[in-house]
């Protein structure tokens, strides 16, 4: 797992990227300020000191091709391996079944929600929260890792988005870094309680299952600023928070971007 943040390898001395990257890794590479880059069908923001950042999916299997022209017109194409990970099964049960397979009706609304949030994570700011150190949204057990495969009431399932932090109702979640809060819902029918926060650049974390939600859309908010409370709501077999990390629609693990500041 810690592969994904290999030593960096230079194609040239202001032109830098991991040679070899995890599944569900945030990567990050160093270009020449004002360089125009370009991976996964997207340009690339990139800061004002040379910084670019994406994420790779679960189950990708690279390589990763990115392309950077540099101010003085000069083009390259970066290639980078992709370490592909295990994943196994996970048996969740207990979960409501009306969640498991829902009516044609609640099936639709399930599909309207889903595109709301999908829609908010196409937020791309200029914003660096990103690059800060991330810290735990709340401590408690981790009870269900990204990638896995899940089966729910034995009924197999999409595989997991992100992290299970098993802890009692109420527990304050905080921020994992800093971000504008570009979504909240109280009721979705599968996530119940949903935020999500935006870190820049495409950057996003989501918490679900939340009993309480403290933020509004719109709201600037800092590390370790409380977004909410822990809960149950929506398909969940009992209270715990899950912290999702995304890079536009790419799912990344929050366990390896939590590894990248240690």
């Amino acid at each position: 797992m810690m592969l994904a943040f290999a030593a960096p390898s230079a194609f040239a001395a202001d032109v830098v990227f991991p040679p070899r990257v995890s599944q569900g890794a945030l990567v990050f590479g160093r270009v020449p300020a004002g360089s125009v880059v370009r991976h996964g069908g997207r340009v690339l923001r990139v800061t004002s000191w040379g910084t670019v950042v994406f994420g790779v999916g679960r189950d990708e299997k690279g390589p990763l091709a990115v392309a950077v022209e540099t101010p003085d017109g000069a083009r390259r194409t970066v290639s980078i391996e992709v370490f592909t990970r295990d994943w196994p099964v996970e048996q969740v049960d207990g979960v409501p079944p009306k969640t498991v397979e829902p009516p044609p009706e609640i099936a639709e609304r399930i599909r309207r929600e889903q595109a709301r949030v999908a829609a908010a994570r196409e937020r791309d700011d200029e914003r660096t929260d990103f690059a800060a150190t991330f810290v735990r949204p709340v401590e408690g057990r981790i009870s269900g890792r990204f990638g896995n495969q899940r089966v729910y009431n034995g009924k197999p399932g999409n595989a997991h988005s992100g992290m299970d932090i098993a802890a009692p109702t109420g527990t304050p979640v905080v921020a994992p870094s800093g971000g504008v809060v570009s979504f909240a819902d109280a009721n979705l029918y599968l996530t119940g309680g949903t935020i999500v926060l935006d870190h820049g650049h495409g950057v996003s974390s989501n918490f679900l299952h939340l009993s309480r939600i403290d933020v509004h859309v719109g709201e600037r908010i800092e590390q370790g600023q409380a977004l909410g409370a822990v809960g149950a709501t929506g398909r969940a077999s009992g209270p715990h928070l899950h912290w999702g990390m995304n890079w536009f629609n790419v799912r990344i693990d929050p366990q390896l971007v939590l590894e990248r500041g240690r």
